[in-house]
């Protein structure tokens, strides 16, 4: 064998080579390298699947609670003409509410008149004949919710969803990042004891 053939012949030592493993996995690979890339992993497929899913599903449930509430309460109360028996700028502190709780008077359904408060704007005085929300037992009651509230509201729940789980993900990558260093730093440390006498050693010669 020729000069150029040999393995020494660059006139370095020769040193082994590492050959790969044979189902692809680096061997220099640390178990909490291969744990962290297997976590990352997961919370990747939480974030492109899980998330959507789940955040679609709680507006989803958001919007049709919402749209039950939506219905029961169009079934239960009913609008009614009702007049004024007092001025409503009289009747509060605070001229600059754009309304004000006043007394009201009304023919129920069984033809007996009610009284009750409501939400007036301002501009209304005494006499005034305004549109108020009442329930069955004739009680004055908020407007209905609408069904674009109820829109509204599978919206916001699901973008509330979708906002928390990308933090909570982004926290639990985190989080474990931090086991993984404290573990990492710990187990250098402890290689560092066994090594570092031994290193000086060479200085004290």
């Amino acid at each position: 064998m020729s000069a150029q053939d040999s393995p020494h012949a660059s006139g370095s030592p020769h040193r082994p080579h590492q050959e790969p493993s044979s189902n692809g996995v680096n061997p220099l690979r640390r178990t909490s390298d291969r744990i962290e890339a297997w976590w990352s992993g997961f919370l990747l497929a939480v974030l492109l699947i899980g998330l959507p899913v789940g955040s679609v599903s709680a507006g989803l449930a958001a919007y049709g609670s919402a749209m039950r509430t939506v219905e029961a309460q169009a079934a239960e109360r009913h609008q009614v003409s009702a007049r004024l028996t007092s001025d409503p700028g009289a009747a509060g502190s605070g001229a600059a509410d754009e309304k004000q709780r006043v007394q009201v008077s009304w023919t129920g359904a069984d033809g007996r008149q009610r009284t009750g408060t409501a939400l007036v704007a301002l501009d209304k005085s005494a006499g005034s004949t305004v549109p108020i929300w009442v329930d069955r037992e004739e009680t004055v009651q908020e407007p209905p919710m609408s069904s674009e509230s109820a829109q509204a509201t599978g919206w916001l729940v699901g973008a509330m969803t979708a906002v928390g789980g990308y933090v909570g993900l982004v926290a639990a990558r985190s989080g474990m990042r931090l086991a993984l260093d404290r573990s990492r730093y710990a187990r250098w440390d402890a290689e560092w004891d066994l090594v570092e006498p031994v290193w000086s050693s060479r200085f004290r010669r």
